[in-house]
């Protein structure tokens, strides 16, 4: 059979050449592979696993909660006669061994990634593929160029473990064959069963231990980073011709049963070209970084069952993050909206809007399947936000005020009488809430009680998202006819007036130019110059004069824009720091204090072409502002997608989570606004 590429598929096919690259520079390339469970498969360029996160396939128990690392990696060799080499590449404590980058001419990734290895007596092809809607890895090598027979073996590593942890030997696991399935399970309660299963090898069980893989990203954050790993056995065959083998590995039941494996990989294949076809019907496929954004977006939206009931939710970032209320909510418009996915994105508001408790919308969702979290301030503003976008990309009235209307209205009144934390609308009309022990915005970090960045009281982009759905509401209740309708936009209208006049004299610092950041609860004003008051130049509805929203742009513009996005803080603050890296306080103690946040862009560029009335000489520049990130998408960290921060202080190198649902929903959306 003849594997089908995404030649077709503009924008999303990516290919690194290996010559002259050396192993450092390539362990820090990524690659990663989703499906619609949550599950999925990611590694380096390299094919050494540098992260406890890493693997060939981490499949989701409880989608898309309880995610178990179930095939961690394989040792491959091909022995000629009395000589033996390896394609596995693994770290250890000062080695890289057996290093097969010596190996390894070229990387690239399209429905899955391909690995092509010279050993100058054969040229190999492994491939690895995940299934789009299942937990089930499929890892193909294909043989070409042979001079001589050979022996092939595959020993693979087995983790069984939930993915935020490590193996260690002390624990038991059981290996056993039944006809051509080999199975794998733990005595550990709840990390599922690993199957695996070939028709091209025979198994030939030696079960080991291998000790103390490095996992040198978890070093650099301060993190355990020795794991240990099971191996049941060998896959082996005899390869005397050109052609391929198939290992296929799940995390669960195989869904079909055993047949001819050029069948069942052509079936896989062929799903996943129909997975991305969906994803890009709606791009312009001439635009090769629309292309991209289109088929990394659809990384995040996954299913979610709430209640028994199928639904969707979007994924906060790869590969360590859940669904969280504010990210998806940020995230909606580019992921779904800007991408015509509105059946989802309907599901997703519906589901979130069943889910309001005391007229507060979860901020998160455990990652074990637990109760919701409604810990923010921001999520359910946001949700408010992000109701209204999909009314206005849809004209769906019907369902808004079915579904979405309740809720929002139960959000606004909430907030306006009071819900939990304190949250409620002041005597000045401006929303308040939180205390010295709650972090409620999205500067959130607390480290051991140790808070870094204290904005409880009234925080200026609340008051701007509180402004902006009220006069949203207000509009709605307007363009209808009945007499209820009509006073409650009067209603509505009335409070957004209140808060305007006490937002500009509340947040306006005339001295400086630009917003105050917080008012906190004792009416000490923190005059910090964060990216925070974007929002308030950037939403549609502004409490704010043109003559401010232009200052606010401007001062954004010249002390916290870089090639990557906003810095949390202005590098003149004592309080900067421009490092995000070691340990977890160093870590937490940067994460809002200095460190740039790609998503933060997407409002930076809508501002800055509401200042400009959306000029063409601004829409020109505002593509300048974002061809560093788009080149960062195909070139760094993650291959196709963008990471979750940057580094404040130059070279600006990428850390946190290397795919983040906001910054390619924000880029995709200001790519949008730019090119419309």
């Amino acid at each position: 059979m003849t594997l089908k590429t995404n030649n077709g598929l503009v924008g999303h096919s990516r290919s690194i050449l290996m010559g002259g690259k050396n192993i450092e520079q390539v362990l820090e390339k990524e690659w990663l592979l989703t499906n619609s469970r949550g599950g999925f498969a990611c590694g380096t360029v390299a094919g050494c696993n540098t992260r406890r996160y890493h693997g060939l396939l981490i499949g989701a128990l409880d989608p898309p909660a309880n995610r178990i690392v179930g095939l961690s990696s394989c040792l491959e060799t091909v022995a000629i006669g009395n000589e033996t080499k390896a394609l596995g590449c693994f770290e250890f404590e000062g080695a890289i061994s057996p290093n097969s980058f010596m190996h390894l001419c070229k990387f690239s990734k399209d429905l899955g990634v391909h690995f092509d290895y010279n050993l100058w007596d054969v040229k190999i092809k492994k491939s690895i593929y995940l299934l789009p809607d299942s937990d089930v890895t499929a890892i193909v090598y294909e043989f070409s160029d042979m001079v001589a027979e050979f022996d092939f073996s595959v020993r693979p590593f087995i983790g069984l473990r939930d993915f935020h942890s490590l193996r260690k030997s002390g624990t038991v696991l059981f290996a056993k064959q039944y006809s051509d399935i080999l199975s794998v399970r733990s005595d550990d309660i709840g990390t599922g069963e690993l199957l695996l299963r070939t028709e091209d090898m025979r198994f030939e069980r030696d079960e080991q231990w291998w000790y103390n893989f490095l996992y040198r990203k978890e070093r650099q954050r301060g993190a355990e980073c020795f794991e240990d790993l099971f191996s049941p056995g060998v896959f082996q065959c005899h390869i005397d011709s050109p052609g391929r083998v198939v290992l296929w590995a799940s995390l669960g039941q195989f869904e079909r049963e055993p047949q001819e494996e050029c069948d069942e990989l052509e079936i896989v294949i062929d799903s996943l070209h129909f997975r991305e076809k969906e994803l890009l019907q709606n791009s312009e496929t001439k635009d090769p970084y629309l292309g991209s954004l289109y088929s990394a977006a659809g990384q995040f939206v996954v299913e979610r069952e709430i209640n028994k009931t199928p639904a969707w939710t979007i994924l906060a970032g790869f590969p360590w993050f859940l669904d969280w209320g504010r990210d998806t909510f940020i995230s909606l418009e580019g992921l779904l909206l800007c991408t015509g996915r509105f059946d989802e994105a309907q599901s997703v508001l519906k589901t979130l809007a069943d889910a309001v408790d005391d007229g507060m919308v979860p901020n998160r969702f455990d990652d074990y399947g637990g109760q919701a979290h409604y810990n923010s301030i921001d999520a359910s503003l946001w949700f408010v936000h992000a109701a209204f976008e999909y009314l206005g990309y849809t004209a769906d009235t019907a369902m808004f005020s079915a579904r979405l209307l309740p809720a929002v209205r139960w959000v606004i009144d909430s907030y306006r009488q009071g819900t939990r934390f304190g949250i409620h609308a002041d005597e000045d009309g401006l929303i308040t809430g939180g205390d010295e022990q709650t972090q409620l915005t999205w500067m959130d970090v607390k480290f051991d009680g140790l808070v870094f960045t204290p904005r409880y009281g009234k925080a200026v982009e609340i008051n701007a998202l509180w402004y902006s759905g009220l006069c949203r509401l207000a509009e709605f209740y307007a363009d209808r006819d009945n007499a209820n309708d009509i006073a409650s936009a009067r209603f509505y209208s009335k409070m957004a007036e209140k808060v305007k006049e006490s937002f500009v004299k509340s947040f306006w610092n005339e001295s400086t130019g630009y917003l105050n950041d917080c008012i906190l609860c004792d009416g000490t004003v923190d005059t910090s110059l964060r990216p925070n008051q974007i929002y308030a130049a950037a939403l549609g509805f502004s409490p704010l004069t043109k003559e401010q929203k232009t200052s606010v742009v401007g001062v954004v513009q010249r002390e916290l824009l870089t090639p990557y996005g906003l810095r949390t803080l202005s590098p003149g603050d004592s309080r900067y720091i421009g490092r995000y890296e070691g340990g977890g306080f160093e870590r937490d103690s940067a994460y809002h204090q200095g460190t740039v946040w790609p998503y933060l862009l997407g409002a930076f560029i809508e501002a800055y072409l509401r200042a400009n009335d959306f000029s063409r000489d601004s829409k020109t520049k505002a593509m300048n502002y974002l061809e560093p990130l788009l080149k960062h998408m195909t070139e760094d960290a993650c291959i196709g997608s963008i990471s979750e921060i940057f580094d404040g202080d130059q070279p600006q190198q990428p850390r946190g989570c290397f795919a983040q649902a906001w910054s390619i929903a924000e880029v995709l959306r200001a790519y949008k606004m730019i090119t419309k």
